[in-house]
C-alpha cells in the first residue's frame, strides 16, 4: 500500500539545516582555494625549481624507465600514468606542462626529450596521442639518487603511492630554466640563466658565504635567454638580483645587410624571449598600415630548422636603416620588456628572493641531499661489511660450520648454534644459512677479503666526509662543476649596458634621443672584444690640450688594446676584418664604461657584435675621416695602402683583393713618415718605410711587402709611428707546432726595435728570436710601445724583462700568452 503523502518522514531522514554566514563561508573557502593554488599548482619550490605537476611528470617518467638511452613512448601514456597515480587535475594541464619541459625556446636546459610537434613560438603542439617523449639527460641529474633517501617522500592524493616532496636537483634548476605562474594574489616570473655562470656563482658562494651581490654578479652578469637576443640595460637586472623584482629590456639581434644593388635590409637572427616571427610580422604590417612606420619595403620569413631564425626586413631606397630599426624597436616586439618577480616557496612559504637568497636556498638543499645520501651509503656499506666479515669467519672454519648445520634439528636451532659457536650476530648467521655452496671456494675468499678492504676504505671516506663541513661543501662544489661541464653551453644572450629601463611610448619619438651623441673612444682588445669609453668634457682635470677631451685612465685590469679610435656615440667607424673587408658600424650599442675604468675584456665580442661569418675576425678599428692612408698586411706578405677617401662613405666593402688562402693579419693608419713591420712564423722581422708603398684603389690586390719562406706565413703586421722608433719594442713568443695550442707556455723575448735594421720592401727579414730545443715556430709577435700580454681568459700575463738581443733565444714563460697589445693610450 502506498504511503500517505502527509505522513511524517522517518527520523533518520529528517532534514538538517544549518544557518551559515555567507561572508565567513566565502572567506574560508576562498582561503582554501588560494592555499591550494599557491602550494599545489602555481609556485615552484626554490630548491628544485619545479612546480608540483612538473616534479610529478619527471618522477613518474623516471619510474617508467624513460631514460635518454631508451626509446620514446607516447606522450598520452605519460600523461595517463601521471594523472592516474600522482596528479588528478586533468590531462590537458599535465600535457601542457610536459610540452613546456620539452621546448628548447622556453627552457635554457630542456628536461624532456620530445619527438614530434611540440609547438613553436607561434603555434601550439600536436595532441598527446601524436607526440612521444622521454627524459632528457639533464632530467636525470634532477631525479638522481632518489632511492638513497636523499629527500622525503609523501603520499599521493589517495594514499596508494609515494612521491618525492622535492627532487635532488644536481644543478640550480630554478635559476637556469626560470619559471612563470599566476597564483591567487601573487605571481612569479623568473628569467632563465646560463648554467655555467650560475654554477660558478654557487661554488663561489660555497667557498665565500659572505660574498656580496657585486661579487656574485661577476659570475652571473645577467639572464641568458634560450633564444639569445640582446639585453639592453642591466640596472633592472641588478635590482632584481638585489630585491627579487626588476625589469629589463630585451631586443632582437639585428644586422644591417645588403640585399642587392643599392638596397639595404635588416636581418633578424634572434628574437626576444618567447616572441615568434609571425607576431613580429603582424605588428610590422599593422604599424605600416596605420602610417606609424615608414621605410619598410617588405618582410620575409626565411626561418627553418637548418638555418634557424632569419627574418629579412627590406628597407626602401633613401631611408636610413638605423633610423628604421629604431622605429621597429619602439613599435614592434623586436624590443620587449621582461619583468622579473622571483617568488618561490621556501619551507612551504612564498617568498620573494634575490640572487644570493636563491643560491643559498639551493645550496642548503644540496648540502642536505649530499649529507643524507652519504649517511645512506655509509649505513649500507656498514651492513654489507658486517655480513662479509661473518662470511669470512664461516669460510675459515667451513667444516665445523657444516657440521653445526647438519646436526641441527631445524633452521632456528642452526642459527642459534652458529651465533653461539662462532660469536656471530643474527644477521650474519642468517646470511650464512642462505649461502650457496659454490661460494665456499678459495677464490670466493679472496673476493670477500678484497670486498672487505674496499668497504672499509669507503666507510672511512664517508665518515670523514660526514664529519667535515668543509669536505661536504667541496663535494657539493665538485658535483656542481660536473653538472656544468656535462650540461652547460656557452652564453647565447648578449648583454649591453644601455642605461635604466624606461617606459616605452608608442608615440613617435626619435630613438636618437635615447643616448646623447657625446665624444667617446672605442677600443678593440687584443682578445677581440670591443667597448666604448666615455670621455669627460673639456675643462675637467687632466684635460688633453690637443683634443679638448680627457682620455681614459691609462692603466686598469685587462687593458691589452689592439686598436683605439676617437669618435662620437652615434658616429661611424670602420672595422677591418681578416677577410679583407671594412665593415662600417656605429658604437651606439657597444657596452659603455666611464672614462676612468676602461675594461675591454668586459666588452662584447667584435665578431658577434658585427655579425661576422665564422672564421672571420676583426684585426683593427679605423676612423672614417680624411686621414693618412690605411696600411694592410696579409699572411702571405702582401702589403697595401689605400686612401681613406676611398672607403670613408662605404658601408661594407672589400678593401683588398686577397689571393686564395690568404688573410689580413694587421691594419693601421700609415702616414708617409711611418714604418711598416712584418713578423713571420719562422721568426723573421722586416721593417721598411711606408712611403715605399704607393696608395692604391680599394679593389687592388696590393704589392709584395715581404719575401716569406715556403711553408711559413706572416703572423704580425703593424705600423710604427714616426718619432716612436726609439721607444718601440719587439715582443715574440716561440712555441712548438707539435703540441696542442695552449698546452705549453713556450718562451718569450722583448727586444728594442732599434736592434733591427731597416730594409727595403719585398725583401727578406732578419732573425727576431733564436728557437730553443723543441721550438720551431713563433706563435705571437707584436711591435709597439708599452706592451701588455694577456692569457686566453683576458688575465694579464708577465713578459720577460726588455733588453734582449735581436737574435737571442727567449726565456721560458710562466703561463700561456693568448694575445699581445698595448696599455690604454
Amino acid at each position: 500500500m502506498a504511503a500517505s503523502r502527509n505522513a511524517p518522514a522517518p527520523a533518520a531522514l529528517t532534514e538538517r539545516i544549518e544557518d551559515v554566514d555567507v561572508s565567513t563561508e566565502m572567506q574560508g573557502s576562498f582561503l582554501e582555494y588560494a592555499y591550494s593554488v599557491i602550494y599545489s599548482r602555481a609556485l615552484p619550490d626554490a630548491r628544485d625549481g619545479l612546480k608540483p605537476v612538473q616534479r610529478r611528470i619527471l618522477y613518474q617518467m623516471a619510474e617508467m624507465g624513460l631514460r635518454p638511452d631508451r626509446g620514446h613512448v607516447k606522450s598520452a601514456r605519460v600523461v595517463g600514468e601521471v594523472m592516474g597515480k600522482l596528479h588528478p587535475h586533468g590531462d590537458s594541464a599535465i600535457y601542457d606542462a610536459l610540452v613546456r619541459l620539452a621546448q628548447p625556446f622556453a627552457l635554457r636546459v630542456p628536461l624532456v626529450d620530445g619527438h614530434g610537434n611540440f609547438g613553436s613560438l607561434d603555434d601550439g603542439p600536436a595532441a598527446a596521442r601524436y607526440t612521444e617523449a622521454r627524459l632528457a639527460p639533464a632530467a636525470l641529474a634532477l631525479t638522481e639518487s632518489l632511492d638513497e633517501d636523499v629527500v622525503d617522500f609523501i603520499p599521493n592524493y589517495d594514499g596508494q603511492f609515494q612521491q618525492p616532496e622535492v627532487l635532488a636537483a644536481a644543478f640550480p634548476n630554478l635559476l637556469v630554466n626560470g619559471t612563470t605562474g599566476i597564483a591567487v594574489g601573487m605571481a612569479t616570473n623568473m628569467a632563465p640563466h646560463n648554467l655555467i655562470e650560475v654554477v660558478a656563482a654557487a661554488t663561489h658562494l660555497l667557498d665565500n658565504p659572505e660574498a656580496t651581490l657585486e661579487e656574485l654578479m661577476e659570475f652571473v652578469p645577467g639572464p641568458d635567454l634560450p633564444g639569445g637576443g640582446v639585453i639592453v640595460g642591466l640596472d633592472g637586472v641588478k635590482d632584481a638580483y638585489a630585491s627579487g623584482r626588476g625589469t629589463f629590456r630585451t631586443r632582437a639581434k639585428v644586422s644591417i645587410e645588403s640585399l642587392g644593388p643599392r638596397r639595404m635590409g635588416l636581418v633578424v637572427t634572434e628574437l626576444p624571449y618567447m616572441v615568434g616571427p609571425e607576431r613580429v610580422i603582424e605588428k610590422i604590417k599593422d604599424a605600416v598600415n596605420a602610417k606609424k612606420l615608414t621605410g619598410i619595403a617588405d618582410v620575409a620569413d626565411f626561418t627553418d630548422r637548418n638555418n634557424g631564425m632569419r627574418l629579412v626586413i627590406g628597407i626602401k631606397t633613401g631611408f636610413d636603416p638605423k633610423a628604421v630599426l629604431e622605429q621597429l624597436y619602439r613599435l614592434t616586439p623586436l624590443e620587449d620588456t621582461f619583468g622579473i618577480n622571483n617568488v618561490a616557496l621556501v619551507e612551504g612559504q612564498p617568498q620573494t628572493l634575490g640572487l644570493k637568497q636563491l643560491l643559498q636556498v639551493y645550496l642548503q638543499h644540496r648540502i642536505q641531499v649530499v649529507t643524507r645520501r652519504s649517511r645512506y651509503r655509509l649505513a649500507r656499506r656498514q651492513d654489507r661489511l658486517h655480513l662479509v666479515e661473518g662470511l669470512l669467519i664461516a669460510i675459515l672454519d667451513i667444516d665445523e660450520v657444516i657440521q653445526v648445520i647438519r646436526t641441527s634439528d631445524d633452521g632456528e636451532q642452526a642459527r642459534a648454534r652458529l651465533m653461539d659457536v662462532f660469536d656471530l650476530s643474527q644477521a650474519q648467521a642468517e646470511y650464512i644459512l642462505e649461502l650457496r655452496l659454490r661460494r665456499l671456494t678459495k677464490f670466493s675468499r679472496v673476493e670477500l677479503e678484497t670486498e672487505r678492504d674496499q668497504l672499509k676504505a669507503e666507510i672511512a671516506q664517508l665518515q670523514e666526509l660526514l664529519g667535515s663541513e668543509v669536505l661536504l661543501r667541496a663535494q657539493v662544489a665538485r658535483e656542481l662543476d660536473a653538472a656544468a661541464e656535462t650540461f652547460g653551453t656557452p652564453r647565447r644572450t648578449l648583454l649591453l649596458n644601455g642605461g635604466p629601463v624606461k617606459t616605452r611610448s608608442r608615440a613617435a619619438a626619435p630613438a636618437d634621443l635615447q643616448i646623447a651623441d657625446a665624444p667617446c673612444r672605442v677600443f678593440l682588445s687584443a682578445t677581440g672584444r670591443m667597448v666604448r669609453a666615455e670621455l669627460r668634457p673639456a675643462g675637467e682635470a687632466g684635460e688633453d690640450a690637443g683634443t679638448g677631451i680627457v682620455p681614459p685612465t691609462r692603466r686598469s685590469k685587462h687593458d691589452a688594446i689592439r686598436s683605439a679610435v676617437d669618435t662620437t656615440t652615434r658616429g661611424d667607424i670602420g672595422a677591418v676584418t681578416s677577410a679583407g673587408r671594412l665593415v662600417r658600424f656605429s658604437p651606439v650599442d657597444l657596452p659603455s664604461v666611464p672614462g676612468n675604468s676602461v675594461q675591454p675584456a668586459a666588452g662584447t665580442r667584435a665578431d658577434q657584435y658585427l655579425g661576422l661569418a665564422g672564421g672571420e675576425h676583426v684585426v683593427a678599428l679605423v676612423p672614417l675621416t680624411d686621414n693618412p692612408p690605411l696600411a694592410i698586411g696579409t699572411a702571405q706578405g702582401v702589403v697595401k695602402r689605400v686612401a681613406t677617401s676611398e672607403i670613408a662613405h662605404k658601408h661594407d666593402i672589400e678593401i683588398i683583393s686577397l689571393k686564395p688562402g690568404d688573410r689580413v693579419v694587421g691594419a693601421a693608419l700609415a702616414p708617409d713618415d711611418s714604418e711598416l713591420v712584418f713578423v713571420t712564423s719562422d721568426a723573421q722581422l722586416l721593417r721598411f718605410d711606408a712611403s715605399s708603398v704607393r696608395p692604391q684603389g680599394r679593389s687592388a690586390g696590393g704589392m709584395a711587402g715581404m719575401r716569406i719562406a715556403e711553408g711559413q706565413h706572416a703572423i704580425y703586421f703593424g705600423v710604427v709611428a714616426a718619432g716612436t722608433e726609439d721607444q718601440a719594442v719587439v715582443v715574440t713568443i716561440a712555441d712548438t707546432s707539435q703540441t696542442l695550442a695552449g698546452a705549453d707556455a713556450g718562451s718569450g723575448k722583448v727586444s728594442a726595435l732599434a736592434e733591427y735594421p731597416s730594409k727595403g720592401r719585398a725583401t727578406g727579414g732578419v732573425r727576431a728570436q733564436r728557437f730553443l730545443k723543441g721550438e720551431d715556430t713563433l706563435s705571437l709577435a707584436w711591435v709597439g710601445v708599452e706592451p701588455r700580454a694577456v692569457g686566453p681568459d683576458g688575465a694579464v700575463r708577465a713578459l720577460p724583462v726588455p733588453g734582449a738581443k735581436r737574435d737571442a733565444s727567449g726565456q721560458p714563460l710562466d703561463a700561456v700568452v693568448g694575445a699581445i697589445g698595448t696599455v690604454v693610450a
